[in-house]
């Protein structure tokens, strides 16, 4: 049962970090897996790298802020059998600054792409994972949801509320056969904290800050991931599997 085959898997945020990290794994583990970028570019050079590596596997230039891009991937999926197991709510923004600096359209679009996104995609994509014999959403939340972690406020608030979007619709939809958890992990080596994470100030800050003397890696972030999606997992929903390398059991 450690596998996900005969498994179809729409991942968001699909080539790069945790999302690309997550795509691999599905697809070593047997899912059948379409997976989504923004960037046109990124979409094609990673479809071509996963074909050299023996995957059949579907990549979409979509925006999961854009309603037209959801309704493509509805269409997709519709015209693949109407039936979605897995989805992963990985895409997701930040831009840091302190909260009086934000401009209106800087701290709605991180809250657009982190909280609305989810839920909207989710729900448009529910009769597709209600068709499923049992269903898995897993939405990537992160630290800075429960704790204050420097990253902003707009971000923390989008993945706190992507917390609690978690909660309801795992209470919601149960009776359909669909779980929905969250991960939330600490500072992993993304392109999303590259630059941060050079700077050596920050760095040793968030060392000190962390028991096992390290950042994560997306691979250990997928793998919770996969597990959630398995029906290994089947008895778990509604639940935040926080992946911090011990940073919240150490007091500020």
């Amino acid at each position: 049962m450690w596998k996900l085959e005969n498994k179809k898997a729409l991942i968001t945020g699909g080539t790069k970090g945790i999302g690309r990290a997550a795509v691999l794994e599905f697809l070593e583990l047997g899912a059948e897996v379409l997976f989504t970028a923004r960037n046109e570019k990124d979409v094609k050079e990673f479809e071509k790298e996963l074909r050299e590596k023996g995957y059949a596997c579907t990549g979409i230039a979509s925006d999961s802020s854009s309603a037209e891009d959801r309704e493509e991937l509805k269409n997709w999926i519709s015209n693949q059998g109407s039936r979605l197991d897995i989805l992963v709510n990985n895409a997701g923004i930040n831009i840091r600054k302190r909260a009086h600096e934000y401009t209106n359209d800087e701290f709605r679009k991180v809250v657009e792409i982190n909280l609305l996104a989810p839920f909207e995609l989710s729900r448009l994509l529910f009769p597709y994972l209600k068709n499923a014999e049992s269903s898995s959403v897993i939405n990537i939340a992160s630290s800075a949801a429960i704790q204050d972690v420097g990253t902003g406020t707009p971000y923390a608030m989008s993945k706190s509320g992507l917390l609690q979007q978690t909660r309801s619709l795992a209470a919601e939809w149960a009776k359909e056969g669909i779980r929905v958890n969250a991960v939330s992990p600490w500072f992993i080596k993304t392109p999303l904290t590259d630059g941060y994470l050079k700077d050596e100030r920050r760095m040793n800050a968030i060392l000190n800050r962390t028991p096992l003397g390290r950042v994560g890696e997306p691979e250990e972030i997928s793998a919770i991931i996969s597990f959630l999606a398995m029906d290994k997992s089947s008895f778990i929903t509604g639940q935040n599997i926080v992946a911090d390398g011990g940073m919240s059991i150490i007091a500020l």
